[in-house]
């Protein structure tokens, strides 16, 4: 048995055999439309197309129609939530873990009630309370990517004045108070979240000081629009949430991702050397610009991070076939959460990812446990080939 075989085998085991604590997630929330853009009809029946197979394939239809127009006929395969915040959330709750979710699932004029395109995600929740309507997302599904297009007006009502309003300070504080490990994410589409961090950190984490360590998962959600002062700005705020007694931050990113964060720190990289040695130097540097406890990168291919000393690679089960890639970082997400609320290592919680990933595109749906775990004790082998910027596929 080599190296990676034993880290998944271990991680694995740590799944089957331990119970996940209890996880609290926000807080935004997505309808996706998931759209197969057509290449070449057959007939007028819905679903007798070729599809655009990549996303090469679409730019260039779209260059073609420089200075004239062209139509680009798209199919919506299903309306679905998402979000960064519940597509995670629903994927611990897949892995196990309880999960409180506060977030933008609700319904114009009526606080409490949820979106029906949440109803079963809500359902599964142990606590869940609406804060805001959700935005709507075209996803455009390639073989080898997706292109998000967000309408993100409803969800700027996702701020921490709202959420105190609507929640309250101290559901708030035993919401967060019970969870090992606490998933804020996306930042780039929600233009509060900068403050929802420094109230969690003045009003909810700082005089909650109980001693226990809580994880704070944070996923920037593709900041290629957001400037590089903004960029600083949001670092420097998270950089306060790390120094707060008893919280440690882990930073999750894409490949694209980490190389913007790179770029705006001066942090090099080099471009020439393959994934499994250039992504560790790059998760390592990362962490020691921004000052936080771990800093994890995830190209498609697998992961790399650096946490607490440790170093790690880890070949995922990529797969050139997705059913589903809309939301693969988001279950990457999930499963090295999941690692790290069970306190495994960083390589296990990188395999653990890895494979909740890697069993999502497959399937198009989270994962069970039993399913994550099957997948690790049977990994196919590596691919390292591939060099996109998507997460876990």
């Amino acid at each position: 048995m080599n190296d990676r075989q034993a880290i998944a085998r271990l991680a694995a085991a740590a799944l089957r055999g331990g119970e996940l604590p209890a996880c609290f997630v926000g807080f935004d929330g997505f309808v996706d439309s998931i759209t197969r853009l057509v290449a070449t009809r057959r007939s007028s029946r819905a679903d007798d197309f070729e599809a655009l197979r990549t996303i090469p394939e679409f730019a260039a239809r779209c260059a073609a129609a420089a200075g004239r127009s062209t139509n680009i006929e798209r199919v919506t395969l299903e309306d679905r939530f998402g979000g960064n915040g519940p597509l995670m959330a629903n994927a611990l709750m897949a892995l196990g873990a309880p999960v409180s979710f506060v977030g933008a699932i609700g319904v114009e004029g009526d606080p409490g009630a949820i979106d029906p395109v949440f109803a079963p995600f809500a359902a599964r929740c142990a606590r869940c309370v609406p804060i805001a309507r959700p935005g709507h997302t075209l996803c455009l599904e390639f073989d080898d990517g997706k292109v998000m297009m967000n309408d993100t007006s409803r969800v700027q009502d996702v701020t921490w004045p709202r959420i105190v309003e609507r929640v309250g300070i101290d559901r708030l504080r035993a919401f967060v108070g019970g969870a090992s490990v606490i998933g804020v994410v996306n930042w780039s589409l929600l233009g509060g979240v900068e403050g929802i961090w420094d109230g969690l950190r003045t009003q909810v984490l700082g005089p909650a000081g109980d001693g226990r360590e809580r994880r704070v998962f944070i996923d920037l959600s593709d900041p290629a629009k957001r400037v590089d002062d903004d960029i600083r700005r949001a670092m420097r705020v998270l950089r306060e949430l790390e120094d707060t007694p008893g919280v440690s931050v882990t930073l999750g990113l894409n490949l694209a991702e980490a190389e913007r964060l790179a770029a705006v720190f001066s942090v090099r990289s080099d471009a020439l050397s393959p994934a499994s040695r250039r992504l560790p130097a790059l998760a390592s540097d990362l962490r020691a610009a921004l000052g936080f406890d771990a800093v994890i990168v995830h190209p498609r291919e697998g992961a790399a991070g650096a946490w607490r000393g440790e170093v790690a690679w880890f070949d995922g089960p990529f797969t050139r076939a997705p059913v589903l890639s809309t939301g693969a970082g988001d279950h990457f997400n999930a499963g090295v959460a999941a690692g790290q609320a069970m306190g495994l290592g960083l390589a296990a919680c990188l395999a653990l990812g890895c494979a909740t990933s890697g069993a999502y595109v497959r399937d198009g749906e989270s994962p069970s446990r039993d399913r994550v775990a099957g997948l690790l004790d049977n990994l196919p082998p590596p691919d390292d080939r591939p060099r996109g910027e998507s997460g876990g596929a």
